[in-house]
C-alpha cells in the first residue's frame, strides 16, 4: 500500500548563528559535506565540485563505498540548493535532498533541510528512505551549525 505523500517528506529547521553565505558555502561544496552529515551516509567527495547552478552534477562516495551522482535540480545562490542522487550512469530513483536558507539578520540564518521521497520508485530503497527521519536531518543541522559558527 502506498503511503500518503506527507509520510514521505522529512524536514528539520533551526537557526544558525552564521551568515547565509558562510553556511551556503559548506552546503554547495560537496567535499565539505561529510564533515557535517548527521545521516552517517557520506564518506567523501573530491574537491573542486562546488555547485553553481541547476544541471550541475557532483559525485559523492557514500559510507558503503559506492559512488552517487547528485543532479542539482534547484539552485539559488546563497538561498536554496536541491539535488537528486543516482548511481552513476543510471536513472534517478526519485528522492530529493533540499537545503533552504533564510537570513534573519547579518549573523543569523534559518536553515531548513528536507528529504523528499514522494517520487521514489525503487522499492529496494524504501527502507533506507524511511530511516531518514526529521531527527537525522536535525543531526545534520546541528553539525552544520557547529561548522558554520566556527568558520
Amino acid at each position: 500500500m502506498t503511503q500518503p505523500s506527507q509520510d514521505r517528506i522529512s524536514t528539520a529547521t533551526r537557526t544558525i548563528a552564521a551568515p547565509a553565505a558562510t553556511i551556503f558555502e559548506l552546503i554547495a561544496d560537496p567535499s565539505r559535506q561529510p564533515e557535517w552529515d548527521g545521516n552517517d551516509n557520506l564518506a567523501q567527495a573530491a574537491p573542486g565540485q562546488r555547485v553553481h547552478g541547476v544541471g550541475d552534477v557532483f559525485r559523492m562516495t557514500i559510507t558503503k563505498g559506492l559512488d552517487r551522482d547528485n543532479h542539482v535540480v534547484e539552485f539559488e545562490e546563497g538561498r536554496r540548493i536541491a539535488w537528486r542522487p543516482s548511481e552513476p550512469g543510471k536513472p534517478q530513483p526519485g528522492h530529493l535532498w533540499r537545503w533552504e536558507l533564510r537570513p534573519l539578520d547579518d549573523t543569523h540564518t534559518e536553515v531548513t533541510h528536507t528529504y523528499d521521497w514522494t517520487q521514489l520508485h525503487d522499492a529496494a530503497r524504501e527502507e533506507r528512505a524511511r530511516w531518514t527521519t526529521s531527527e537525522r536531518l536535525a543531526a545534520s543541522l546541528e553539525k552544520l551549525a557547529a561548522a558554520s559558527e566556527s568558520a
